[in-house]
């Protein structure tokens, strides 16, 4: 009876890891790569996203050295183009690494929980305009930014007179 039970939990776990496959690692910006062996936590996660802006706050658990994250996400990023700050450690903040690329600006925190090995990827990213074809829909007239156009010029007034400083765009 012990045997079978035995073989019973056997063959059950190992149909159990044969079903689940390794899935990809989730990454909300193609340009910011994720280390392997780190698992993104939605409960702690935010994500914003409008016309404009995509920002996110997102964080990432896994049982990996501090010190070789921090190695590894500077390596992959300068890859993908983003520049290198600035970089901080601290005892009790962990390894704090600031990026830019092209206005966007990222930050990577890496800090060690009681079980986990934590990182915060920090960034906003401004959101390219649309191809001239594709109709791009607004939910909020307000949320249309427009540049002024070249026939907004702007003349001083005659001599002696003053004006008000124009409304802001």
């Amino acid at each position: 009876m012990r045997q079978l039970l035995v073989l019973s939990v056997i063959a059950f776990t190992l149909s159990a890891c044969a079903s689940s496959p390794a899935r990809p690692q989730r990454t909300e910006f193609e340009d910011i790569p994720v280390p392997a062996g780190l698992t993104l936590d939605l409960n702690k996660s935010t994500i914003i996203e409008s016309p404009t802006v995509k920002a996110a706050r997102l964080f990432y658990k896994g049982r990996l050295q501090p010190e070789s994250l921090g190695v590894a996400f500077r390596t992959t990023l300068e890859a993908n183009g983003w520049h290198h700050v600035s970089s901080t450690t601290s005892a009790e903040k962990g390894i704090t690494q600031v990026y830019d690329k092209a206005g966007n600006s990222l930050q990577v925190l890496i800090y060690e929980g009681f079980y986990y090995t934590w990182v915060e990827v920090s960034t906003t990213k401004a959101v390219t305009a649309s191809p001239a074809g594709d109709k791009t829909t607004y939910p909020h007239a307000s949320d249309k930014i427009t540049a002024p156009q070249a026939s907004d010029t702007t003349t001083a007034p005659p001599a002696g007179e003053t004006t008000s400083a124009p409304p802001p765009r």
